[in-house]
């Protein structure tokens, strides 16, 4: 095998989210099946109105699940209702909406609305990984570049490329939201970063 050098590199590229989805649920309870299945339908149908009203297209919105389950007396022995439950996910195109758009749904559903989680996101997060790549080739470059000076050996081509490094694939980190104490909604977008890695190797010359 010829003299080589093999380092593992990693790079990271980042961007303002301009994507916010939301996970929002209605949920509504009844003495019966039936009377918790139409409580909960009619609240999520205002629900998504008020979502089209806030500009959330139709290819946005949809339903991540829904369903039914009893509710037990203190003892577990006796059923005394039930529980209908509908999930949905919101993918809001505009960041500065949200706040409003919550407000709204909250108002239509009342009491029955609940809220999973507010994610940010880059709707296109392809270029981010590529320059996240183009960073980890370089960052694995630069160490190689090192270790051979330290050999005293001229860095000779690229002898094999694999993505990963032993570490974790490309993948996403997105950034977080705040609630203020007050139950607003402000979202903080900061930003999302992409990560990388690489292993090379180099043959020696």
């Amino acid at each position: 095998m010829s003299d080589h050098v093999e380092v593992s590199g990693s790079g990271s590229a980042g961007a303002v989210p301009d994507v916010v989805v939301v996970d929002a649920r209605v949920q509504s309870e009844a003495p019966d099946v039936a009377t918790a299945l139409r409580e909960a339908g009619s609240r999520v149908a205002g629900a998504l109105q008020a979502a089209a009203d806030h500009g959330v297209a139709e290819r946005d919105r949809r339903t991540r699940g829904m369903g039914v389950s009893p509710r037990w007396d203190r003892q577990g022995q006796a059923v005394v209702g039930y529980t209908a439950h509908h999930a949905l996910r919101l993918v809001v195109r505009d960041p500065d909406r949200v706040g409003d758009l919550l407000g709204a749904m909250a108002g239509a559903a009342g009491d029955a609305f609940g809220l999973d989680a507010v994610t940010l996101e880059v709707a296109d997060p392809s270029p981010l990984l590529v320059r996240a790549r183009e960073a980890a080739f370089e960052d694995a470059r630069a160490r190689a570049a090192q270790y051979a000076d330290l050999a005293g050996r001229p860095l000779g081509p690229v002898l094999r490329v694999s993505e990963g490094g032993g570490g974790e694939p490309p993948a996403p980190r997105f950034a977080k939201t705040a609630m203020d104490s007050s139950g607003g909604m402000p979202v903080e977008a900061g930003e999302s970063t992409v990560t990388a890695s690489v292993t090379v190797r180099f043959g020696l010359a």
